[in-house]
């Protein structure tokens, strides 16, 4: 053959690729073997928590447990003759205040129920929807009705009315003077001890959520919220946090067919929808899917109020995750561009490592937003990390424990 035949170019390309080979498969068990140890570490670290958890003991009043764990000291409301069963037949005497709120369904009021005795009354928070927004109504009131749900960190929820003659449905609920969580961040600067309290009493609310037992070790259906966010969580007396807003909410029931998760659709808001989300590509078969992508939005709020802790040095003002790269009120369109398309997170810069304990809490966000659902950490596994960082203050070199924030470290109203 002569120099530079069609003959000896085939050779020489059979030689290369058979070259290759070796390496396209060596590239391809190296990412196999990267993929597989991070979904078996999340697994493990899942199930050591799970090993973990206390057993129930022996001789112990399991309803005096409950009842001590589902009291609510720190709300205005003590529920004395309200009845969170629903079976009242006459409507309860409230009057209302002032609106503290309003989303995309309902308004929120600062309420006064009365006494049937005497003059005095019970501050509570009243929810009114609007007749066209019955089937929002009945979806959070039959998820508040039940009696399982009941947890420190979930709104305590009386009653449900029927208003007929005002063509209005109303829930009535604990009132929390403090607000929700995004006001709370808007206008102050915490310390370390809060960011550990918002942030472990927020795990502790989604992982009851998404249990299929109580504390007390009955079972119990579990719930998604679908729509986890700061304006979506209350804040109590006492810095913690307890979840609200359950009209998007859903109970995975064994009795659910694929069809009927495929018919719950594409909800939430836009820019705390993980990115199975966005894409609709949620795994139906499995329904951890559906609590892996709470667990999502869960770690943007993390985020959120990390962001505002005096641990972390230099404390700007309050963002919402992606702050200025999206619109106020983005579109799922642009939150793909931003998550799918760029892989996109909210920034952790490098500062917020200087704190030994908001460098795990900045680890954990990192393990809860992960691209990949089964790669996340569970709601538990999340609430047991922070248990374990309740030395962390004492361990760090900077001490940020002052639970009172100086006023200078307020931000105004208007920001």
């Amino acid at each position: 053959h002569y120099p530079g035949s069609p003959s000896e170019d085939n050779q020489v390309l059979l030689v290369i690729l058979v070259s290759l080979v070796p390496l396209l498969i060596l590239a391809v068990l190296v990412i196999a073997t990267f993929y597989w140890y991070r979904v078996y570490r999340r697994r493990k670290l899942n199930q050591e928590w799970e090993n973990r958890k206390p057993k129930q003991r022996k001789g112990v009043d399991c309803s005096e447990a409950c009842a001590i764990m589902i009291s609510d000291r720190d709300s205005d409301s003590s529920s004395t003759h309200a009845n969170n069963l629903n079976h009242n037949t006459e409507l309860l005497p409230i009057e209302l205040d002032l609106q503290v709120g309003k989303g995309r369904f309902a308004e929120v009021y600062k309420a006064k129920l009365k006494q049937s005795s005497s003059e005095q009354f019970e501050t509570v928070a009243v929810k009114i929807f609007p007749d066209e927004e019955y089937a929002s109504w009945k979806n959070e009131k039959d998820i508040f009705s039940d009696i399982d749900l009941k947890h420190e960190n979930v709104l305590h929820f009386l009653t449900a009315e029927e208003r007929k003659v005002e063509k209005q449905y109303w829930l009535i609920t604990a009132y929390h003077p403090r607000g929700n969580l995004q006001e709370y961040l808007t206008r102050h600067i915490i310390s370390w001890q809060d960011l550990w309290l918002l942030g472990g009493s927020l795990a502790r609310g989604v992982a009851h959520l998404h249990s299929d037992h109580t504390p007390c070790g009955r079972p119990k259906v579990p719930i998604v919220h679908r729509d986890l966010k700061s304006s979506n969580v209350l804040v109590k007396g006492d810095l913690t946090c307890c979840l609200c807003d359950f009209g998007l909410g859903l109970r995975l029931d064994n009795s659910l067919s694929v069809d009927d998760l495929a018919n719950s659709g594409q909800v939430g808001t836009a820019r705390y929808m993980a990115p199975e989300v966005l894409e609709s590509r949620i795994n139906l078969e499995n329904i951890e899917s559906f609590k892996q992508t709470d667990v999502y939005s869960m770690a943007l709020v993390l985020w959120e109020i990390t962001s505002r802790c005096n641990a972390i040095g230099e404390v700007k003002d309050y963002e919402p995750p992606f702050g200025s790269k999206v619109r106020e009120h983005p579109c799922v369109e642009s939150m793909k561009d931003n998550v799918l398309r760029d892989r996109g997170r909210p920034e952790i810069p490098s500062s917020w490592n200087s704190h030994q304990g908001v460098q795990l809490v900045c680890a954990t966000i990192n393990e809860c937003w992960d691209h990949d659902p089964e790669a996340r950490l569970t709601a538990h596994c999340v609430a047991e990390r922070f248990h374990d960082m309740d030395h962390m203050d004492k361990l760090s070199g900077r001490s940020c424990s002052e639970e009172k924030i100086p006023e200078d470290c307020s931000v105004s109203d208007g920001k």
